[in-house]
């Protein structure tokens, strides 16, 4: 019988699935290189001790502490933040109410099936609609509405285009839930309201909390529509750093943007954390 493992000592070909998966292997890796080593090369230049950018003259924390000094970098962070967590606040409420409509949704009729749809539909759109055209139409909303661009308006742009990804992220929680459980609270004397606080907010806490936390990230990252909507005086962070290139271009780029790559990716693995499904029992 023939052995179809190849012996590594006899100088036989590797079968074809051992050979896939070493392409496979080898594409990932120079998938993920071209992807992050970029921006690995920012972090480290992030370090540098030197004036210029891209040019390595010794390890230093000079940079990080300039920003601490920075009061335009000060001023972008705090509104920044104060805009990001005033749209999660606003964002997680209205996006948690809708995705609870869209799952106690009763589509039987056609009519309803139609309207279940055509909600969806415009709920998910700012997800897929390019951001320049959100923001060009926001921005058109403001001018028409003679509505004076400040924080307020960044506020609204960005709760406009969080709330779709609350409200995916709960929904597809509450897709799992047990209806079984509501049904027991309302035969053990709970209400409509007390079922839903004591059943179901607690098994769509982890959904409920992991959709504000993609919404404070996305929000606090937003460069293309805040910068359509802010005023002179409600610059973020990111469009500081925008503006900084255009001017005296140090180090001090790497390291802003390192900051907020790390901050961002720690909260996007809290989310992914949040949003798996929990263990089943057995």
């Amino acid at each position: 019988m023939n052995n179809a493992t190849a012996d590594p000592k006899s100088g036989t070909a590797p079968r074809p699935g051992v050979r896939a998966r070493r392409l496979l292997a080898a594409h990932s890796v120079l998938v993920y290189l071209f992807l992050y080593a970029p921006i690995a090369v920012l972090a480290v230049l992030s370090f540098n001790a030197g004036m210029q950018v891209s040019l390595w003259r010794g390890f230093s924390f000079r940079w990080y502490k300039a920003l601490l000094t920075d009061p335009e970098v000060r001023d972008g962070a705090v509104n920044s933040l104060l805009i990001a967590g005033i749209a999660t606040v606003a964002a997680t409420v209205v996006g948690t109410m809708a995705a609870i409509a869209l799952a106690r949704w009763d589509a039987r009729s056609r009519r309803a099936r139609s309207a279940l749809t055509a909600t969806r539909g415009l709920l998910y759109l700012p997800l897929i609609v390019p951001e320049i055209i959100l923001g060009v139409a926001l921005l058109t909303g403001f001018t028409l509405l003679q509505v004076r661009l400040s924080m307020t308006t960044v506020v609204i742009a960005h709760v406009a285009f969080t709330v779709s990804y609350v409200a995916v992220v709960v929904r597809a929680r509450l897709a799992g839930l047990d209806r079984s459980l509501e049904e027991a609270a309302a035969d053990l004397g709970a209400g409509p309201l007390g079922a839903f606080v004591r059943v179901t907010l607690p098994l769509a806490a982890p959904g409920i909390a992991a959709g504000a936390l993609l919404a404070f990230t996305i929000s606090l990252d937003d460069y293309v529509v805040t910068s359509l909507v802010a005023g002179s005086e409600s610059q973020t962070l990111p469009v500081k750093v925008y503006s900084m290139i255009h001017n005296n271009v140090t180090p001090e780029i790497n390291a802003v943007c390192t900051v907020l790559l790390v901050f961002t990716v720690v909260l996007i693995g809290i989310a992914q954390r949040l949003m798996r499904p929990p263990p089943s029992d057995g």
